[in-house]
């Protein structure tokens, strides 16, 4: 049976009963969570006056593994616990080092390791001693898919409700940056009126400056129902606001949703559950849009769309194009997927 990786959540629940490893080696492609771990351990395992003396930050690019280790095996001064962390270590060459360490860590410590935009080698000794004595953690990047669940997640956590087309609207404009997203909800947060913790597309519109009619989310419903002439204002106004409405976006969300629709045809069963299992969706309400699309687009068409979708991204790009606008590209992949 495959060993059940260590969740953000699973560590920080450890954290918070006070439940501390030597060292915490926080990897991986999404900054979002290494840096929510580090910044939690940073600012509450140590008072504001231990910190003075306990507390050490350092930065991969200026330091070699035996200064970190050198720093690791001081005592605490006045404190229960010294807390070393160390930023962009993947700048850090010989990094396996740091398993001679690890075989007798000084418990007073407790040693961050945050190495972004990449994993070490499971297979090699260092992981080993890592798992052996604390805690190896893979900092996965979110799925578009995921992002609507992520949002409802994060602000309920806060007490505030968000309407679903709010949230795909969010989903949509932003994507699957982490660090922005949790931004722009916190500014939702804070500009919620006196008394209201709920989240309505106006306030996205008023807020982080998405048109709640004209935005990629409503453009997919109307390729989704068909209709024409709904696509076509959206069209002319992404052509007439195009910095908050970027062609590359665009193409980027449909090809997403026609790939996941091509997906949804293999699913076992037909059912905004079987769709929301096949697609990896945390909850079949996400799946409807795929429902209604697969009634509308068969399997061939899909195929076609998605070929159609990739020759639009080529054009906006200047591949066999010598003097299309964006507007009349975005407006001529609509057409032929409308007809």
């Amino acid at each position: 049976m495959a060993k059940q990786e260590i969740t953000c959540d699973d560590i920080l629940k450890e954290l918070r009963a006070k439940q501390y490893r030597p060292v915490y080696y926080l990897m991986g492609e999404e900054p979002y969570y290494i840096d929510l771990i580090a910044d939690y351990i940073t600012d509450n395992i140590l008072t504001e006056t231990e910190k003075e003396f306990n507390l050490t930050v350092v930065y991969g690019a200026d330091v070699d593994i035996a200064t970190v280790i050198n720093a690791a095996k001081r005592y605490p001064m006045m404190s229960e616990h010294q807390v070393v962390v160390v930023k962009e270590a993947q700048n850090i060459r010989n990094m396996e080092e740091l398993s001679y360490y690890l075989q007798k860590p000084l418990l007073s410590t407790i040693l961050v390791i945050c190495h972004k935009h990449g994993v070490l080698d499971r297979r090699k000794k260092l992981a080993a001693e890592i798992e052996k004595t604390g805690v190896l953690f893979e900092s996965k990047k979110v799925k578009d898919a995921q992002l609507p669940a992520f949002i409802t997640s994060y602000m309920k956590r806060k007490g505030v409700d968000m309407e679903p087309k709010a949230t795909a609207m969010l989903a949509d404009f932003v994507g699957a940056d982490l660090s922005r997203l949790t931004g722009e909800l916190e500014k939702l947060i804070i500009t919620l009126p006196k008394g209201h913790t709920r989240i309505t597309p106006e306030q996205i519109e008023k807020n982080i400056g998405i048109s709640k009619d004209y935005n990629n989310f409503e453009l997919r419903s109307a390729i989704v129902e068909k209709d024409v002439l709904k696509a076509n204002k959206i069209i002319k106004y992404f052509e007439e606001n195009p910095k908050t409405n970027p062609i590359q976006m665009t193409l980027s969300l449909l090809f997403g949703f026609f790939s996941n629709l091509m997906l949804a045809y293999y699913a076992p069963e037909k059912s905004e559950q079987g769709i929301a299992n096949m697609l990896g969706l945390r909850t079949p309400w996400q799946a409807k849009d795929y429902l209604a699309a697969m009634r509308r687009y068969n399997g061939v068409k899909t195929m076609q769309i998605i070929g159609e979708i990739r020759y639009a991204d080529a054009k906006s790009k200047g591949v066999g194009n010598p003097s299309l606008s964006d507007g009349d590209i975005l407006r001529e992949l609509v057409f032929k997927i409308l007809h």
